[in-house]
């Protein structure tokens, strides 16, 4: 585990259907972090596209290797000298018709350390109206994601992956001293759920969570929740950044900071040694 203060950025974006200008958006954070001396930067699920036209969005899903933001912020993070997590990007995965919602870990000089693809789809009918089928377009992933970046082991999750405890059981025991959870929550769901959750998540793995989040109306028509997050292991809020999408039109979003104490990951260990005392659930018996 490492110790020390860390600085980090979150970019709370309304990302749009135009992969340049969201790429654009990311760049500049990408430089304007690195100028304020944060150590990485933290961007929402779907930071290239948002657009649940899939006919129109379409054009712009590509292999990794073509994809043009993912250029874009390797090439970012490489001249600005930090490091990105990309919450989330579409991409073409193998032959299938389905896509991936893939996050990625970009190194201080442009190179991929980690790949994670989302592993739990949303597919939901809510109450507002609202009818969500993830896995008509994507296919969800199988493997459990951790990294070594300058807040330590950082374990990968993207949004919905939030409600479902044993992903973040398998990350606990793999001692990740945080946790990216990034998202594009809807409103209701947002305002029920979003905090209670995130903050959970970072108790029962004693770690710091980092929830980078879409926010505001977006070109597509949806509406997102915001209020990107930081928490400490013990469950206080760091940084909340709202739902306001500031004065900008576009997805150029807004940058918020937290500094991040490692210490303060192995001080609450040692007092609820939860990882620790951890025992296999007995599955028979009345």
């Amino acid at each position: 585990m490492k110790a020390g203060r860390v600085r980090i950025a979150l970019l709370q974006m309304t990302t749009g259907i135009d992969p340049a200008a969201n790429a654009a958006a990311m760049a500049r954070a990408a430089h304007e972090a690195a100028g304020e001396g944060a150590a990485m930067l933290f961007t929402p699920e779907m930071s290239g596209l948002l657009d649940r036209d899939r006919a129109r969005g379409s054009r712009h899903v590509v292999p990794e290797d073509e994809n043009p933001v993912l250029a874009a912020v390797r090439e970012a993070a490489a001249k600005a000298g930090i490091w990105v997590h990309i919450g989330s990007l579409a991409v073409t995965a193998g032959e299938g018709a389905r896509w991936a919602n893939r996050a990625f870990v970009i190194t201080p000089s442009g190179e991929i350390a980690a790949r994670y693809d989302k592993i739990h789809m949303f597919d939901v009918n809510l109450a507002s109206g609202e009818t969500w089928r993830e896995s008509a377009a994507y296919q969800p992933g199988e493997s459990v994601v951790t990294v070594e970046t300058p807040l330590g082991r950082l374990g990968l999750a993207i949004c919905y992956d939030v409600r479902f405890p044993a992903l973040f059981e398998e990350l606990g025991r793999r001692q990740c001293d945080a946790i990216a959870i990034p998202a594009a929550f809807t409103v209701p769901t947002g305002r029920a759920h979003w905090n209670l959750m995130q903050r959970a998540r970072a108790v029962e793995a004693s770690a710091f969570v980092i929830a980078a989040a879409q926010v505001g109306r977006h070109e597509d028509g949806r509406q997102t929740y915001g209020h990107s997050l930081v928490i400490d292991p013990w469950g206080d809020v760091l940084l909340d950044m709202g739902n306001e999408a500031g004065p900008e039109a576009g997805p150029r979003g807004a940058l918020g900071y937290a500094e991040i104490d490692l210490a303060r990951i192995a001080e609450v260990r040692a007092q609820v040694p939860s990882l620790a005392n951890r025992r296999p659930i007995p599955t028979s018996g009345t």
